[in-house]
């Protein structure tokens, strides 16, 4: 595919805001930050999350290819080799640490699809007899059409025309599938979901131009709690129907067809390194703060097969198979045309490039695989609940489960979360490994459990707070809930191979070649953001709350 064409109130609102929203969702948007003022020349912040990248793979690669524009941001910019994501690793919270500076009890967010105790279920009308409860799904299960690339919004041509998608994507949300506030009875956007505010916010307070591409219209999200934080927001969706691929298949099934899905979003950064919108039409200037994520390195990584190659990492665990090697070099490709057009505005002495990853993936070695079908165990504990509960429910709720088991309960009692503790520690599971021979795995394939009071205190929240899950499970190495085999990896939990993450300061300011071995959090990408625009890092809530600290050496 040629990419030519389309041109080169803080704590005390926080602490509230554990019931659910805590307060309505006009009240609960932050009061603006004071005005600021920069004295430095205009800069610009490229910031890229290659989903699915570990610090290693980078390590790698760029070993193996120490002419490539990654190797060159590596070996021009700052390394910090000890980077972790929050937990859970999910692109939710993953990005919006990026772009907030705070972990999930401080910006609200633990995952895309969650639940909460305090908010109503989508399509509550009668707010005042309604159960409290609902699943909270910023997924593509919120756009209008799921099934379109467009996300419902009704282009021709789709996909060549997707570069005429809107830049404001959160009107492609359905408001019938989002949860409601019991205060307004109103859906609850992600925006609005969101307790503290972004990066994109604070720049926006300064006069100046942002822009970001990603996977879902609820994205919208990194526009923060005013939603008025982004410019342009191209996010085609990504697990819509993939044309001219497999029927049924989305654009995560085929790398091919990620590959392809990702050059979209590259058409669009280029189109803002020129100066113009996403979509080329209009030319509001080089955004201060822009960029993307990749998709392609994460669907390598889980697919066992894709385009006749092996997906995932050799026997060695190391080693990026023929599938992942492909992947990485269409992002290494990719980033050089960044660097190209960068350099062929001139804005290179103007302009920090930051790679990281909103998540890694786990597991790396193929035969430390075990796939579990969690749906057994959601019914074990439901069943020994009822028999031993007379005319009770489903005692789970809700649950998400990638490599990590989060649920929550009708019941919050200590009784259910030690019930549900107890049985998950005492019965075993039968999973599949990386050949389709069955595995069993003790304690329902974990390694700890945190019910009821300690999965709070895990989260550094109030057990009251209505968001985080009842109970959190770490699975042990290599355990991944999924039924089928049609993946041999995942994310979303607390393993370092989900954790341990790249992350690169590349630009005039940055130390050339210079490495970090202390431990850094992504948290930092956001007030270093800021330090870079000659923006106040304190102007960032979660900063404040959780004194997040700029990256070493970024000035």
């Amino acid at each position: 595919m040629s990419l030519t064409k389309w041109g080169g109130a803080a704590c005390a609102a926080v602490v509230a805001a554990g019931l659910g929203l805590g307060m309505s969702a006009a009240s609960a948007t932050p009061a603006p930050a004071k005005s600021q003022t920069r004295t430095r020349p205009p800069r610009h912040v490229l910031l890229l999350s290659i989903d699915g990248l570990h610090q290693r793979d980078l390590t790698w690669f760029v070993r193996q290819h120490p002419t490539s524009a990654l190797a060159r941001l590596v070996h021009g910019g700052t390394s910090y080799s000890r980077a972790q994501t929050p937990v859970p690793s999910d692109s939710f919270p993953g990005m919006v640490g990026q772009v907030t500076g705070g972990n999930p009890r401080t910006t609200g967010v633990y995952y895309d699809d969650t639940f909460n105790h305090a908010l109503l279920p989508a399509g509550t009308t009668d707010c005042r007899t309604a159960k409290p409860g609902a699943e909270v799904a910023f997924t593509e299960g919120a756009d209008k059409d799921p099934n379109a690339l467009d996300a419902g919004q009704g282009l021709a041509n789709l996909p060549s025309g997707i570069m005429a998608m809107t830049g404001t994507p959160g009107q492609l949300l359905d408001p019938k599938t989002l949860p409601v506030d019991p205060a307004t009875c109103t859906p609850v956007y992600p925006h609005q979901y969101l307790h503290v505010n972004t990066v994109f916010e604070v720049a926006k307070q300064a006069g100046l131009h942002t822009a970001w591409s990603d996977k879902h219209p609820a994205y919208e999200i990194l526009g923060g709690p005013s939603g008025a934080g982004l410019d342009d927001l191209f996010a085609p969706e990504i697990n819509s129907a993939a044309t001219g691929y497999a029927a049924g298949a989305d654009w995560t099934k085929d790398n091919a067809a990620t590959q392809q899905y990702d050059g979209y979003k590259v058409a669009a950064v280029l189109n803002e390194i020129d100066g113009y919108d996403h979509s080329r039409t209009t030319q509001p200037g080089v955004p201060a703060i822009f960029g993307m994520n990749f998709q392609s390195v994460s669907t390598a990584q889980k697919l066992p097969t894709s385009n006749g190659l092996a997906g995932g990492y050799l026997a060695d665990g190391v080693t990026p198979g023929p599938l992942l090697t492909k992947a990485l070099d269409f992002v290494d490709s990719s980033v050089g045309s960044f660097e190209h057009e960068i350099a062929n505005r001139g804005l290179a002495k103007d302009t920090t490039i930051i790679l990281s990853a909103k998540h890694g993936q786990s597991p790396t070695k193929p035969s430390a695989l075990t796939r579990v079908d969690d749906g057994p165990i959601i019914s074990g504990i439901n069943d020994g609940w009822k028999a031993t509960h007379p005319g009770a429910g489903d005692l789970v709720s809700f649950a998400t489960d990638d490599d990590i088991m989060q649920l929550w309960l009708s019941d919050r009692s200590a009784a259910a979360t030690s019930f549900v503790r107890d049985y998950l520690k005492n019965h075993p599971a039968t999973g599949n490994d990386i050949t389709g021979a069955p595995r069993v795995v003790s304690a329902s394939g974990l390694s700890a459990v945190y019910a009821g009071a300690d999965s709070a205190r895990y989260f550094g929240v109030a057990a009251s707070e209505a968001r985080h899950p009842d109970v959190l499970g770490i699975v042990q190495h290599g355990v991944v809930y999924t039924g089928g085999r049609s993946k041999i990896a995942e994310h979303g939990g607390a393993d370092p191979q989900d954790r341990d993450v790249p992350l690169v300061v590349f630009g005039p300011r940055s130390g050339a070649g210079h490495t970090v071995s202390a431990p850094v959090e992504t948290t930092q990408i956001a007030p270093s953001i800021l330090r870079l625009l000659g923006l106040d890092p304190r102007a960032l809530q979660a900063v404040r709350i959780e004194h997040t600290r700029v990256l070493p050496g970024v000035s």
